[in-house]
């Protein structure tokens, strides 16, 4: 690893790291069951500096910003790092927002440069776009043959012969514009420094170091937080390999696994409970005398790592089940939204570490995360190095909004001065997370401020609680809210609580399922207790981190059905 408190910017970090690994492997692409490409350090710096040197001659230079929009693919990273190269300012925008929805930002962010995949730019241009909002220049990938490029530059044709200069930037230089999920009609672009991503990655590499020949797995989008840092930052500096996959069909992920023997992978807890439920149906499809077995072998896993982790005694106990991982998996990294812990513990009994974090995009990729030292499956962990972090306005019961002091906070948000002033306070940002400490010193979350529910009883409930009871019931998703939020009356009694509920394709709302409602409703105290259901016919609108767009859903079901129309009784 290069040492990055020597460094001033992530452009000269990953300078440095292209020419210490310059023979190392630094990036696969495959696509199915072929390889696209893999790319060494100096195969990677070879692509970037002329399209560095072009940027430069179309007058981007020191403070410039660029706003790229791609799946996974290197063509991102050989992108950003033409950028950071330049001493520009990168505004990685999520591709699964819509066209309408990448116009403002884009013209929010005041982006001078667009690099872009050619189906993304033609969605764009449909819209009709006032010219005014869009960047001057714009960089297309995966053209077709003969295409209009509707005033755009193939990337093959983005390159200059002159050398590129490098653009050092300061510490305290903005490095990227980021913005928030979820943030609808009011942008909220969070300027993160060099210093904060420099801060970070010191930070995580501390407790899951990477080195030459680790192979971490890029499944999230490159844009989110967490594979910015995890799945580029972190692996170049240390001369690791990133895997690029241009499918998530489940049985390619899977096969993702054993062939590139793969060290890390971050999921979201979405798909992490997928990968459970997988797994259990193995399990239970075992015959009976090897399920014995297996299970016998869980459990002396279980006994013999409960302290800490012991990841050689795991591998040989389990061997069949490490082995469909690839034999090398040393931790699944984790967050972004609520993950179930039970879910945590099923993994962790297998002897496969789930660090699970908790961040915002206000503080970059993670505030707090598990050190298995030991294990806790019902806490996000205790503050990385160099994090604060203290409860404010504590109820009796030590819940209050949770408040961050770090080098890893944004520096502000981008032309919103008013938000600015309310969200960091004495340089504490205000989460609007609500949660408490444990003696051990874990963080243990109970939902948002804003989703806070007051009862008909005066008691104070969170969603995220109420949900965790209803984890593994049979259906696609559901979500937990208060009627009055999505019908909303008015009352001076406090609001009854219902579930919204997703069923799987083909399936039918029957007496059983209502009855296994019945069972988990009745093993929350009686405040919690929802009261009735919706069933609704149309996926949950979801963020890039897999976070349910509760506002977004209440809208939705609110403009289908009235209440007295859509609410059952319980």
């Amino acid at each position: 690893m290069i040492e990055l408190n020597q460094h001033t910017s992530l452009g000269s970090a990953l300078r440095e790291a292209l020419d210490k690994f310059a023979d190392e492997t630094c990036l696969i692409e495959a696509d199915r069951e072929r390889e696209n490409h893999r790319l060494t350090y100096r195969q990677f710096k070879e692509m970037a500096l002329p399209l560095a040197s072009f940027l430069q001659a179309r007058e981007f230079k020191s403070g410039s910003r660029a706003a790229i929009i791609m799946t996974n693919q290197s063509r991102w990273l050989v992108s950003a790092y033409a950028i950071f190269h330049s001493g520009g300012v990168v505004v990685p925008l999520d591709y699964k927002l819509n066209a309408y929805e990448h116009i403002p930002l884009l013209a929010h962010s005041q982006a001078e440069v667009l690099i872009t995949e050619y189906h993304f730019w033609r969605a764009i241009k449909q819209q009709n776009p006032d010219p005014a909002h869009l960047p001057h220049t714009v960089i297309v990938t995966d053209v077709p043959k003969n295409a209009d490029l509707m005033g755009a530059i193939r990337w093959d044709d983005a390159k200059s012969e002159a050398e590129a200069t490098f653009v050092p930037r300061t510490r305290q230089d903005w490095a990227c514009i980021v913005y928030s999920s979820g943030t609808g009609g009011r942008p909220k672009g969070c300027v993160l420094t060099h210093e904060n991503y420099l801060e970070q990655c010191l930070s995580l590499t501390s407790l899951y170091p990477f080195w030459p020949g680790a192979n971490y797995l890029s499944i999230l989008p490159t844009n989110h937080a967490i594979d910015f840092m995890v799945g580029f930052i972190g692996p170049f500096v240390c001369g690791a390999t990133v895997i690029h996959l241009r499918t998530l069909r489940p049985e390619f992920v899977r096969e993702a696994f054993t062939r590139f023997k793969i060290t890390y992978v971050a999921l979201v807890p979405l798909i992490l409970k997928n990968l459970q439920t997988g797994l259990e149906q193995r399990f239970a499809e075992l015959p009976p005398l090897k399920r014995f077995a297996f299970n016998q072998l869980r459990s002396i896993n279980k006994a013999l790592t409960k302290q800490q982790p012991n990841l050689n005694l795991s591998r040989k106990l389990l061997k069949q089940v490490h082995e469909a991982f690839g034999g090398e998996l040393r931790a699944i990294f984790t967050g972004g939204a609520f993950s179930d812990p039970n879910m945590l513990q099923f993994f962790y009994d297998l002897g496969i570490q789930v660090g699970n974090g908790y961040g915002l995009t206000e503080a970059g990729t993670a505030l707090t995360l598990n050190d298995f030292k030991p294990f806790r499956h019902d806490t996000v962990g205790k503050p990385l190095p160099g994090v604060e972090a203290k409860i404010l306005n504590a109820g009796e019961d030590g819940i209050g909004q949770v408040a961050v002091r770090s080098k890893t906070v944004m520096s502000h948000y981008l032309n919103d001065p008013e938000l600015t002033g309310e969200t960091i306070v004495d340089g504490w940002l205000m989460t609007g997370d609500l949660g408490r400490f444990d003696s051990m010193g874990h963080l243990q979350l109970f939902g948002r401020a804003k989703n806070m529910i007051v009862t008909e009883e005066g008691k104070n409930v969170y969603p995220e609680d109420i949900e965790s009871a209803f984890e593994g019931l049979p259906v696609k998703e559901f979500c937990v809210f208060a009627a009055n939020y999505i019908w909303p009356e008015r009352s001076m009694l406090g609001e009854k609580l219902i579930v919204a509920l997703r069923l799987n394709e083909g399936q039918e709302f029957t007496e059983e399922l209502k009855e296994d409602l019945i069972r988990r409703n009745a093993k929350l105290l009686n405040f919690k207790r929802i009261s009735g259901y919706v069933i609704w016919d149309a996926d949950f609108p979801r963020t890039a981190s897999m976070k349910i767009k509760r506002f977004v859903l209440a809208e939705e079901i609110r403009a289908k059905f009235d209440r007295q129309a859509a609410l059952q009784e319980l």
